[in-house]
């Protein structure tokens, strides 16, 4: 039944996504939780402190310099808005506040903090069992290989094995500064201005 306004009656919009965002967030930040806790680790030693920060950073938006242009030449810029990629964003933002305000922070805190970091854990466990020496880093590799996969970059067209490279530059070339600096903002800041932000 409507109202007078012309909307339907029922759920906010949010509740009526909150069983996706759940998926979502299980997806991408259960298993980092369950890892940090079984472990008893703290965020620290996944690089998020203070020093190099400004390497890791500068690092990481060098990195991220192929795939913007990447982005700008095949005119797949869409203007800047974080996690306008996920299919979520714009149902929830358009939501009345307060609700758009919290599924916005959920989106961030999964598809921002918690993909960033879930590279960073994954790739930090691969190396325990490898202990990469020199440039070539066995779970930067495989963490890239991982993102293209699961973002569907396949086939044996030129576009799609140039975006499989710059997202390659971009995921290898992220976690190897996190190794060398001992810093991870670079790499969720990727998540936020780079990765479904563009």
């Amino acid at each position: 039944m409507g109202t007078r306004e012309g909307k339907t009656n029922g759920p906010p919009p949010v509740v009526a996504v909150l069983p996706v965002l759940l998926i979502q967030f299980g997806m991408s930040c259960l298993g980092i939780l369950i890892v940090l806790l079984k472990n008893r680790e703290k965020l620290s030693v996944y690089g998020l402190v203070r020093y190099h920060a400004g390497q890791s950073l500068a690092g990481c938006i060098l990195v991220s310099i192929p795939t913007v242009v990447f982005l700008f030449a095949t005119n797949e810029m869409h203007g800047f808005l974080p996690f306008q990629g996920m299919f979520l964003t714009k149902e929830i933002l358009n939501a009345s506040v307060p609700f758009n305000v919290f599924g916005y922070m959920v989106i961030a805190l999964t598809w921002g903090f918690g993909e960033g970091l879930f590279y960073i854990v994954l790739a930090d466990k691969i190396n325990l069992l490898y202990n990469p020496v020199g440039f070539f880093n066995q779970g930067a590799f495989l963490c890239a290989i991982i993102s293209i996969a699961i973002h569907g970059m396949f086939g044996f067209d030129f576009m799609t094995l140039l975006e499989a490279l710059v997202t390659f530059v971009l995921m290898y070339g992220s976690l190897v500064i996190w190794q060398r600096t001992e810093n991870a903002w670079g790499n969720i800041l990727i998540f936020f201005v780079v990765w479904n932000a563009l």
